[in-house]
């Protein structure tokens, strides 16, 4: 038998431990070791013994999640999955978040909203499993590559809820180049690095990261500011333009369009997808429909196998495919898998992506 993953909920709400308790122990392979009200009471639960994975909400007594995290990431680094209330304030203090060892950021449950429990319960499990597998320097738990922990509900909708398959026949180079990427676990800071280092001229960019509503705007607009491409959180409509990048908004799906020689987007609502909204193999099917060998398929770190399969039908439609790779990812599921399918041209390190994004324009 594996070993359960054993996780600490740091929360001062009562009612958000229980919960959290609740969804967490719905799973088989995760073990709810203890909750703390703060990280005062957290800090002595961690020295008597350590846990995989911990919850930390961002507000509270004493001391205040972000200062806890930054501690902890000096002394005993932990993976750590944020947890906060669905606010624009508390979007931009979870950015922070993640810049300061956060591994990924979960939505606080609504309490008594069955449907919403029921959905996001499986994210927020989803979410823990992949943090139990992050490669965070120094920690207890180096990463598995046993996709196989990583549970998955019986029902896994594909992307045929959303859209056909490609029809099969490639299309000719005939429009300006589109980069496609698909990033989750780890993601945040990986497109960080990779945005920054393109220049203003690159090709339009459309990507999936998968993250809570709200959060998208927020790590969008930090984005903006740092990057010399233009970054925004994709509206329906929205054209893909040089120099511009498109970022899916949470608990939407985006797919890439095309009208004669132009692209756009269209924002969906929809089911989940490969146990995910936004889906990257939403995402990546509706290029391998819409741009062809027209388009560049870019998979990052993260856990599970979303964008496998949109992978491996954007290459049988001509585009270029590359993924992450191992040395670089904080988890090496998406990539592994993608590779797996015989979706994958070409592997590469993160800090190589954005020179072949600008070796690979220069065909066009």
């Amino acid at each position: 038998m594996p070993k359960k993953i054993r996780v600490l909920i740091i929360d001062d709400s009562a009612s958000v431990r229980q919960t959290l308790t609740t969804i967490l122990s719905e799973d088989p392979e995760i073990e709810v070791m203890g909750a703390a009200t703060d990280p005062f009471a957290a800090a002595r639960k961690i020295q008597e013994e350590i846990p995989d994975v911990i919850t930390l909400d961002v507000e509270m007594p004493r001391m205040d999640g972000i200062t806890f995290l930054r501690k902890l990431m000096l002394q005993r680094p932990i993976p750590v999955v944020m947890c906060s209330s669905l606010t624009e304030a508390g979007s931009e203090t979870l950015l922070q978040a993640l810049e300061a060892g956060a591994v990924d950021v979960i939505l606080k449950p609504r309490i008594g909203a069955a449907d919403y429990l029921a959905e996001e319960g499986m994210r927020i499990r989803e979410v823990v499993k992949a943090a139990s597998h992050a490669r965070i320097p120094g920690s207890k738990r180096a990463i598995e590559a046993s996709a196989a922990r990583v549970g998955a509900p019986a029902a896994k909708l594909t992307a045929d809820v959303m859209l056909p398959p490609p029809s099969g026949r490639p299309m000719a180079k005939t429009t300006e180049m589109v980069v496609c990427v698909g990033a989750s676990t780890g993601g945040t800071e990986a497109l960080r690095a990779l945005l920054e280092a393109l220049p203003a001229n690159s090709p339009g960019m459309v990507i999936v990261q998968h993250m809570p509503e709200k959060f998208t705007a927020a790590f969008a607009k930090r984005l903006n500011g740092l990057c010399e491409v233009e970054v925004k959180e994709a509206v329906d409509g929205d054209a893909v333009l040089r120099g511009h990048v498109l970022i899916a908004p949470g608990d939407h799906h985006m797919l890439l369009e095309r009208q004669g020689a132009r692209y756009s987007v269209s924002v969906k609502e929809g089911p989940l997808v490969s146990r995910h909204r936004p889906s990257v193999d939403v995402l990546f099917r509706s290029a391998a429909r819409a741009a062809g060998s027209n388009a560049m398929g870019i998979i990052m770190t993260g856990m599970g196998d979303d964008g496998a399969r949109g992978m491996l039908e954007m290459k049988q439609a001509g585009a270029y495919t590359v993924a992450q790779d191992e040395a670089s990812c904080v988890v090496f599921g998406m990539p592994k898998e993608a590779i797996a399918h015989g979706g994958v041209d070409r592997i590469l390190p993160l800090d190589q992506l954005a020179r072949e994004i600008l070796m690979t324009q220069q065909k066009f």
